[in-house]
């Protein structure tokens, strides 16, 4: 497996191979959870109800930030959750989406991810709602700082 550290997010490349290679969905759980601690601290302060995030049963907080360059909003997400399996979906979405422009967060599909690391086969519906959520959420700021940046 590629070596991961903390001070960098897991490259979204490096957890489809990571999946890739283990076999086990229990191998696969404690990955998730894994990718979860790597998580920066989320600090207290942006635990508010204007980032939590609608539509989850763990309690789910992501914040935005949004930068424009080259007359381009490229968006940069931090998130946690009080639920380890969630927590590493954030992290997941993070990898995914962090970082990149807002008209690519757009058109970018995270439930084709979910569903080719068997995630929606694996996880309750419940988490599956909830992931689905996030990606609504996220999306939806991409599509606010495209609007704003008219």
């Amino acid at each position: 497996m590629p070596l991961e550290t903390a001070s960098r997010p897991t490259p979204i490349e490096d957890i489809t191979e990571n999946f890739s290679l283990l076999e086990e969905w229990d191998d696969r759980y404690r990955y998730v959870i894994e990718l979860g601690r790597k998580l920066p601290a989320f600090p207290e302060a942006q635990r508010t109800d204007a980032n939590k995030v609608q539509g989850c049963v763990s309690q789910v907080w992501l914040a935005t930030t949004v930068e424009h360059r080259n007359g381009r909003p490229l968006l940069t997400f931090a998130g946690d959750s009080d639920a380890h399996i969630v927590r590493g979906l954030v992290a997941i979405l993070i990898a995914l989406l962090s970082g990149r422009s807002a008209a690519e967060i757009t058109g970018e599909n995270p439930l084709a991810l979910f569903e080719r690391l068997g995630l929606g086969e694996h996880l309750t519906p419940q988490r599956s709602n909830g992931f689905r959520s996030m990606v609504v959420r996220m999306r939806a700021d991409a599509a606010a700082a495209l609007a704003e940046a008219v």
